[in-house]
């Protein structure tokens, strides 16, 4: 893992012909996120879970993903986060598609979840979005714009 940051950084670096600090890796869950950028700390948190279960995909992609989201904010500070900046580094100087999300199975790190209906399909919804539900909150399907209702 450090290797492949260390990697990473020297293509950086050689490509926009300055340093850069390096981050802090930390491993915690976090929902189906596989690897989250926390900017203004310059650390990078990566999914335990689907790291083990995806280690190869990490190496390649994630890890390239998280970290030029923290050169985009070094170099042009607060701009889209998958925009044309930080696709240009993910290309350019990583040669890694600019994918913004992955396709690793997340069954493992989901939970339970609960059974709701619109019109078009069925909608597993965490507990966190089931409670709010109970709370008085309404979620609208993205296809059909129906909201959505307990099975």
């Amino acid at each position: 893992m450090e290797k492949c940051v260390a990697d990473l950084y020297q293509r950086a670096e050689a490509y926009f012909a300055r340093t850069f600090p390096r981050p802090t890796l930390s491993f915690r869950r976090s929902g189906r996120n596989a690897g989250t950028a926390f900017l203004q700390q310059n650390r990078i948190n990566l999914n335990p879970i689907l790291y083990k279960e995806n280690q190869a995909a990490f190496l390649t992609d994630v890890i390239a993903h998280e970290i030029s989201h923290l050169l985009v904010w070094q170099l042009f500070g607060k701009v889209a986060p998958h925009g044309i900046q930080w696709q240009t580094i993910m290309v350019k100087v990583f040669n890694v598609p600019p994918n913004t999300t992955h396709q690793f199975n997340v069954s493992d790190v989901v939970g339970e979840t609960f059974s709701y209906r619109c019109q078009c399909s069925e909608h597993a919804l965490s507990v966190r979005r089931h409670k709010k539900i109970e709370r008085g909150a309404q979620y609208r399907c993205k296809r059909c714009g129906e909201t959505l209702t307990a099975i």
